[in-house]
């Protein structure tokens, strides 16, 4: 997966470990590559 999302293997596993800090878009790439997505919505009051 990490050749895949263009990133090295320790530098995908350190940025997803619980000290890492991923981008919004290193999350979504991970996310698409599982085959999930992220919706943003208004919320209704």
């Amino acid at each position: 997966m990490a050749r895949e999302l263009g990133l090295d293997r320790k530098g995908l596993y350190k940025s997803l470990s619980a000290e890492g800090n991923p981008s919004f878009g290193t999350v979504a790439r991970v996310l698409d590559n599982l085959g999930f997505g992220i919706s943003i919505y208004r919320k209704t009051a």
